[in-house]
């Protein structure tokens, strides 16, 4: 990785210096940008959209939509950001499940309407590239938010809700727009920092700290821009995962020696249960790279590409709890806990199943490429050419079935490997702007194709699970989807105060290449199992499936008064099954393929807003109420229809959320330089319908609490010196869709939280910056199935030039 960064940095600086012109661009008047003049004051009338002299984000902005947005030196002055997550912090409504600094498999994004767990309802973009993982959906296939870093970050922008016809159903809870840095002229930037959280819970008392370095170097020359950014990442996270064992589990009879060390609680369930120790507690080292270049072939045409590589490393350790007579640590066997007895599970290498207390390793390695063309003459026609390609170099994660200490310097174990992973997409866009000369059409058009491709091997490893490459093979999945979309939208000024949008997007989706293997279970025949392909192992080939859908779009906007608009807009949303929801499983003892379902319907969502905004000069209040309809959602539950019952991912017939947001913002209030930005939101999100599993029928929607809010305040009190509060909160929520958890402050649960933060950031010298910082200042300990962190400090030094 260190070669790869070498060079990044010679390629960049060698294709010479470049000039990237200001493009004047349309952008969300939700960005809360001052604007010191308005070009075109037919937009301006309409309150939709406002324009400034920045970048263009990606977003539609020509739709009378919510649109939300914050600024790079916002992001910089006000928070404290390690992740490029971090950025969406204090948006209304939004939540990413960071579980730790670098949380690079679990930071999955909720939005309006869905919980932490529907990775696959969102998309995430940057500079028009796709980093939403959509391979599968859940927290293993987060946004690859690595291949942004904090500092390279121009602006943010999220649209809510699937009400523009550009992208696919995925966009259902929101499309977030990362835009990066490009220079105007030469400029450099070095920064470095450092954070430590002491942390404590049942037996852990520890704390765990890392540090972050940061470059990037750019310039513009002529027809020519670079720019190279590199980002090094050295984390150590806080426990996530407990073993435990249920009291009601424990054996009366049972003679094994007692032990110590085992902490009383209570479950999700409220059950009593016994914390024997953690199972996984990750160090963290990823190391990120990024080059683009732009040219100018006229002043009305450009080419970008960019380069990005991500190298992450990890290696998790467990920690017992128990102790012997003699005080030596129990990682396995047989021990008794208040005369009841249990035994600790020490693997099993013919079945590849783990230890209670596993060791384990990860190596990835990820590039991304994207390349596109376009035309900016701002007249009657514009096109845009995009193509972009997310490749798994290398992705290997070793897991010891052989139980510490014995672990620490080999054995037998599993490595799962999914090289060959990734995915495709090519879009082409075209603007016409039939009523230009008086502002009443401008229609978008295009023709998008995306293609995802799954590879998962396991295989077992005999004799050193840390090292070890091949083995034998054990199990694997794979597969493949595609969709080909095409989509118009036409924005008509009706009137002077009225905007309409009207659009739709046709899609043509297909899933092929489904195999699942595993090896074969003890007993026999069955339709399912078919061991022609490797000896011993059931394996199921899955048929091809295509499907056609048409996603209607609409949106309405009326000046109402001077400072006042009102907003309505209404779309239909068709999120496919990703290949894990399809093929990802095994087989049941009889050799019946299980976990998967090859025959998922898609989900389909009608989502409605109607908003009322009004915007002053030092103030904007908005008001919007929203409403989403989904059918056949995919989840994974029980199916109690049917004997026995079966535990996969399936649909559920019917959930429905009615909601009110609200976001306010204050500028200059009270005193120069003092700034409030505030949010509420109200979600009544319930199952309407449910015919496999009845229980959960007019039960919450999993994660997705009722209240939420967030507050930012923020005050420049010197033009040297920011000092920034932020407070957020989330109500009670669920993780099992029948709401049985009903004890969220316990590991697997899923709890409320109210937390507080604090940024200091002082302007040392015109080139010199610090920063001091705090997360969750009141030490809050709260839950989403892992425990999150508590209070966190965290420090800064940079340098511009």
């Amino acid at each position: 990785m260190d070669n790869y960064v070498t060079v990044i940095a010679a390629a960049a600086i060698a294709a010479a210096a470049i000039d990237a012109r200001a493009q004047q661009a349309d952008i969300a008047a939700a960005a809360h940008i001052p604007i010191p003049e308005d070009p075109d004051p037919r937009i301006k009338k309409l309150a939709v959209v406002t324009v400034t002299g920045g970048r263009m984000t990606s977003l539609p902005s020509q739709i009378p939509t919510t649109i939300e947005g914050i600024t790079g030196k916002d992001v910089e002055a006000k928070i404290n950001a390690t992740d490029s997550e971090d950025a969406l912090k204090y948006f209304p409504s939004l939540l990413v499940r960071k579980r730790y600094i670098g949380d690079y498999n679990h930071a999955v994004l909720s939005t309006r309407a869905s919980g932490t767990g529907n990775s696959a309802r969102s998309l995430v973009y940057a500079d028009g590239v796709l980093l939403s993982n959509l391979l599968g959906n859940g927290a293993n296939f987060t946004p690859r938010w690595g291949l942004v870093s904090p500092e390279e970050i121009e602006r943010v922008d999220v649209l809510y809700g699937p009400f523009s016809a550009a992208y696919p159903g995925n966009s259902v809870g929101a499309v977030v727009d990362y835009m990066t840095r490009m220079p105007r002229q030469f400029e450099a930037h070095v920064k470095v920092g450092a954070f430590t959280q002491p942390f404590e819970l049942y037996n852990t008392k520890a704390t765990y700290s890392g540090n972050q370095a940061s470059a990037s170097l750019g310039n513009r020359a002529g027809d020519f821009a670079w720019w190279v950014n590199v980002n090094r990442l050295d984390s150590d996270g806080q426990p996530l995962v407990f073993t435990t064992r249920l009291v009601s589990a424990g054996s009366t009879t049972a003679t094994a020696p007692p032990v110590t060390g085992a902490v009383a609680d209570k479950n999700r369930l409220n059950q009593d249960w016994y914390i024997l120790g953690t199972s996984t507690q990750y160090h963290t080292m990823q190391k990120h790279a990024k080059a683009k270049i732009a040219y100018d072939f006229s002043p009305t045409l450009r080419a970008n590409y960019t380069l990005g590589l991500w190298h992450n490393t990890s290696d998790g350790k467990p920690e017992s709890y128990l102790r012997d007579a003699n005080g030596a640590t129990v990682y396995s066997g047989n021990f008794s806990v208040d005369g009841l007895g249990y035994t600790a599970a020490s693997g099993n290498s013919a079945r590849l199943v783990a230890t209670d207390f596993p060791r384990t390793k990860e190596s990835l390695e990820h590039t991304m490429h994207a390349l596109s063309v376009k035309s900016t003459t701002r007249g009657v026609f514009d096109w845009e050419g995009a193509v972009s390609a997310y490749e798994y170099g290398k992705d290997r994660a070793r897991t010891a079935t052989v139980a510490l200490p014995a672990a620490e310097t080999g054995g037998t174990g599993r490595l799962t490997d999914l090289k060959g992973t990734g995915w495709i997409t090519l879009a082409l866009k075209g603007i016409w702007r039939p009523g230009e000369s008086d502002g009443t059409h401008v229609v978008d058009f295009g023709l998008q194709q995306e293609r995802y491709k799954l590879r998962n091997r396991v295989t077992a490893l005999s004799t050193d699970w840390r090292a070890e490459d091949g083995g034998t093979p054990f199990s694997r999945f794979q597969g493949d989807t595609s969709l080909l979309s095409v989509w118009a939208q036409d924005a008509a000024r009706i009137s002077q105060n009225w905007k309409a949008v009207g659009g739709g997007r046709f899609e043509r989706w297909n899933a092929s290449n489904g195999l699942t293997q595993s090896l074969k279970p003890p007993t026999v025949t069955s339709p399912d199992c078919d061991e022609s392909v490797l000896a011993g192992s059931c394996t199921k080939s899955h048929p091809s499936r295509q499907a056609s859908t048409f996603s209607p779009k609409a949106a309405l906007a009326y000046q109402a008064a001077e400072h006042w608009t009102v907003k309505v807009s209404t779309g239909r949303a068709v999120r496919n099954p990703t290949v894990s929801e399809l093929y990802q499983g095994g087989f049941s003892s009889t050799g019946v393929f299980q976990n998967g379902d090859p025959d998922l319907k898609p989900e389909r969502s009608w989502t409605t807003e109607l908003s009322n905004e009004w915007d002053w000069d030092a103030s904007r209040l908005r008001v919007t109420i929203f409403h989403e309809d989904t059918r056949d959602a995919l989840y994974s539950q029980t199916n109690t229809s049917v004997t026995p019952n079966v535990t996969n991912i399936q649909n559920v017939d019917r959930i429905r959320t009615l909601g009110l947001e609200l976001a306010h913002s204050m500028q200059d209030i009270g005193m120069k330089g003092l700034g409030v930005d505030s949010s509420l939101t109200y979600a009544d999100s319930k199952v309407v319908q449910n015919d496999k599993f009845p229980s959960s029928v007019d039960k919450w929607q999993i994660r997705v609490p009722r209240w939420r809010a967030n507050l930012l305040v923020s005050w420049k009190a010197t033009p040297a010196i920011t000092t920034t509060f932020g407070a957020r909160y989330s109500g009670k929520q669920f993780s099992t869709i029948d709401n049985t958890d009903i004890n969220g402050f316990a590991y697997q649960g899923s709890s409320k939280y109210f937390t507080t933060d604090l940024r200091l950031r002082y302007q040392i010298t015109a080139q010199w910056s610090a920063a001091l910082g705090i997360d969750n200042l009141n030490n809050y300990k709260y839950w989403n199935f892992h425990p999150y962190p508590q209070r966190t400090y965290s420090a800064e030094l940079k340098f511009d030039l």
